[in-house]
């Protein structure tokens, strides 16, 4: 039997593009320009299956290079970046990897939380710098307690759910808001996310991105959080308004941001970088070696049960 053909967009665990070239032929997608079109008039037919990423997606116009293409599977759970109805409609399954990253992502949101709350980064600079035990001393400030506050959660999916667990063992009062209540879910809905932001101590944002959720925080949902909210940020960038965030920031309208996503990727605004009532990351919600591993792992699933001609184990 012939192997399937892939594409691989984006380099992947080095185990997991092993695996791949066990069972599959695999090309490597050039460099977007004259060498990919040259590539893809060479190779684009032959293609049965497509590797991607949250990050490195696919649009209509890579998909018509591909005239034959069966399946694709991409590494994260982000699908703003991936054209699923292009792919819809051509009838090309698409497989993403939930559930494997849910604990790990709703992991650091805590994290992001703690250490905006309780000052742990400017904890450790103050130290680093000898500060603590210069004379006269220099008193460290202040910070929020967060066992028993409020925790307002924008979007109940698999990931908001996990945090709202975690926030059980701080004992923390929690709501949500989304699109529409969430069958089954015990917490308190608030149908207006101003409202949610303005009864918040923490508003942990966990919803999609894409065009639908595009700046859904902005300057209203900042300015209703108020000046002791702080918010946290573990979705996409493009969901919060940057320069609206920004400008709460530097005017402490709001007490503080922990970010792990930002609006233009890799690229974060100079004001943001100087600001010490903000925790920044690059983007690492996911990023633990065993999380990293069983992502790999869904992607290989998704692929074998295709071409084994079996339902997707996560279909988008």
């Amino acid at each position: 039997m012939d192997r399937p053909i892939l594409l691989q967009a984006i380099a992947l665990l080095p185990e997991v593009d092993r695996a791949l070239l066990e069972r599959y032929t695999v090309h490597r997608l050039a460099p977007a320009g004259a060498e990919r079109d040259a590539q893809l008039a060479q190779v684009g037919p032959a293609i049965d299956g497509l590797v991607t990423s949250a990050r490195a997606g696919f649009d209509e116009a890579l998909l018509a290079r591909l005239p034959n293409l069966r399946v694709i599977s991409s590494f994260g759970v982000g699908l703003d970046v991936l054209d699923v109805p292009a792919a819809r409609r051509r009838g090309i399954p698409v497989g993403y990897t939930p559930d494997v990253l849910t604990d790990c992502v709703a992991d650091l949101a805590f994290g992001l939380l703690l250490s905006i709350a309780r000052r742990i980064p400017e904890g450790d600079r103050y130290v680093r710098a000898g500060r603590w035990v210069q004379q006269p001393p220099q008193a460290f400030p202040l910070a929020r307690k967060v066992s028993g506050a409020r925790l307002g959660i924008v979007g109940l999916g698999r990931i908001g759910q996990a945090i709202a667990q975690r926030a059980s063992g701080f004992a923390m009062d929690v709501r949500y808001t989304g699109r529409r209540p969430v069958q089954g879910a015990t917490l308190p809905f608030v149908p207006q996310l101003q409202e949610l932001a303005r009864w918040s101590d923490f508003l942990v944002v966990s919803t999609p991105g894409g065009a639908d959720t595009r700046h859904l925080i902005d300057a209203g949902v900042l300015d209703a959080l108020g000046p002791e909210g702080f918010l946290v940020n573990i979705a996409r960038g493009s969901v919060v308004d940057e320069k609206a965030l920004v400008a709460a920031l530097e005017r402490r309208s709001i007490a503080g941001a922990a970010l792990d996503v930002f609006e233009h990727e890799p690229s974060v605004p100079q004001e943001l970088l100087s600001l010490d009532n903000v925790v920044l990351l690059p983007h690492v919600a996911s990023a633990t070696h065993e999380t990293r591993a069983g992502m790999g792992q869904r992607v290989l699933d998704n692929l074998a049960a295709f071409f084994d001609g079996q339902p997707l184990p996560s279909p988008a």
